[in-house]
């Protein structure tokens, strides 16, 4: 194989041929064992990674690869090989107990590319599971979760990475809230760059300043060495530089709910269609049952303005974490779009938790225009969250150039001036959509006919009266 081909079933952009070109000529001139790619949300480094593992594989090079991600995430990686993968593979998401995880991992051994993909929390607990399994290639996906070069996941990975040919690490940038966060990274990927004792790191690099000489401040007269020695064997690239992106990169992040919460769904859904049969069915009453369950999707069950519902799912909360947490590491804001008031609440107290200062518009909000100016102009503010039907309109976000859609309501007209406050006049950057999706329920069905820009009703009706459950996900 040539290794300048991308094995994937898509077109890629020239910023990933040139990542891929720049990992792989890393890898196979023995350059270095470790490669980082510094891609921000929305420029593709799954397909890059996908890859980089194809051509690895179909070079000879590996058989085995561990994916590490946050657990939210872990789901995405099924998907994307699914669809872009050109070769061939066999791709495990190890869940449940950790010995069904460990017998999952024994059990990879065709001779098709293995891939295993674990959570960070499950790759430390498994450690001598994947020593034993001895992946070729290991991927820290959003790879400053490994920051912190003391805790028990960051330690894992060193050893485990310690132990494979090649290693990836994926984030938006590796310098979360201070440069001292790049040593346990590049410790994974490459002791050589940085060195494996972070204290000689640090005296080299960093005066400790401050009360208690707990300040790092970073010695200017090797600022130069550092930035030469981080970017050896990084790839960079942001939404602003790569002009091949279209103006907008929609992502579908598919989030699957709690088994109890499933069981609910799946008890709603049927209940649901049942009471379809014992009236008329109108695109009003078909549309009432599904509000419910889009409901249940967002993690809860009650009307929109009771004012205790039970909250029964955090598996969107989940998912906006680690986007939150993402966003927060590449020092970019976000706009969060919700429709049910138990979700804004739900969402900014998730912010407060997180100690994340944010601005938000919904209904019964006063200083509509303060809380918008906050977040355009206050560099500390760094999220918007704002309810579908109140924030979409008349109002400029321009500060963020990524919206999650954390739930969306059956309005095209919404939908689109939702999508329109990051979109428009004075908009620096290529935008990002990422739809928080429940696997096998109705979101699923009501985002696809949005973006396809369908009469959802109508749909619903005609599928009900040709027999169906148009409440199945």
């Amino acid at each position: 194989m040539n290794l300048d081909q991308m094995p994937v079933r898509a077109s890629p952009y020239a910023h990933q041929q040139r990542a891929f070109e720049f990992v792989t000529r890393l890898f196979t001139e023995d350059a270095s064992p470790g490669a980082a790619l510094l891609m921000e949300m929305g420029t593709g480094k799954t397909l890059t990674t996908i890859a980089i593992a194809g051509a690895l594989w179909l070079t000879g090079r590996i058989r085995r690869v561990l994916i590490v991600a946050p657990l939210s995430i872990v789901g995405v990686w099924q998907e994307e090989f699914s669809r872009f993968a050109d070769f061939r593979y066999n791709l495990a998401v190890l869940t449940g107990s950790g010995t069904k995880k460990a017998d999952t991992l024994r059990g990879m051994i065709d001779a098709t590319l293995q891939v295993a993909v674990v959570n960070y929390e499950s790759a430390w607990r498994m450690e001598d599971e994947i020593k034993a399994w001895k992946p070729d290639l290991v991927v820290a996906d959003e790879g400053h979760k490994i920051k912190s070069h003391g805790a028990n996941a960051s330690r894992a990975m060193h050893r485990i990475g310690g132990l494979a040919r090649y290693r990836l690490l994926l984030t938006g940038t590796p310098v979360t809230n201070k440069a001292l966060d790049i040593f346990s990274q590049y410790k994974f990927l490459n002791p050589e760059i940085f060195g494996r004792s972070f204290y000689a790191f640090r005296n080299r690099y960093f005066d400790m300043t401050g009360y208690g000489a707990h300040v790092p401040v970073m010695k200017r007269h090797m600022e130069q060495e550092f930035t030469q020695r981080l970017h050896c064997i990084a790839f960079r690239a942001t939404k602003a530089d790569c002009l091949d992106l279209p103006d907008t990169v929609d992502i579908v992040r598919l989030v699957e709910l709690e088994p109890a919460a499933r069981r609910t769904y799946r008890d709603l859904v049927r209940d649901s269609y049942a009471e379809l049969g014992d009236g008329a069915v109108t695109a009003t009453n078909i549309l009432t049952r599904l509000m419910r369950l889009s409901q249940l999707t967002g993690g809860f069950i009650g009307n929109d303005d009771d004012p205790r519902p039970r909250q029964i799912s955090r598996a969107k909360l989940a998912a906006l974490e680690d986007i939150i947490d993402q966003a927060a590491a590449e020092g970019k804001k976000l706009v969060v779009i919700a429709r049910f008031v138990p979700e804004i609440k739900a969402i900014t107290a998730l912010l407060e938790k997180m100690g994340i200062a944010y601005s938000c518009v919904m209904g019964g909000v006063k200083d509509r225009d303060e809380q918008v100016a906050r977040f355009q102009n206050d560099p500390a503010v760094s999220v918007f969250v704002g309810q579908i039907a109140t924030a979409g309109l008349g109002i400029t976000l321009t500060a963020a150039s990524t919206l999650v859609f954390y739930s969306l309501d059956y309005s095209m007209s919404n939908f689109e001036q939702a999508k329109a406050r990051i979109h428009r006049v004075g908009q620096g950057e290529k935008c990002t959509y990422i739809y928080l999706t429940a696997w096998g329920t109705v979101d699923e069905k009501v985002l696809a006919a949005l973006r396809e820009k369908a009469n959802l009703a109508r749909l619903l009706v005609d599928d009900y009266r040709q027999g169906g459950n148009p409440y199945d996900g």
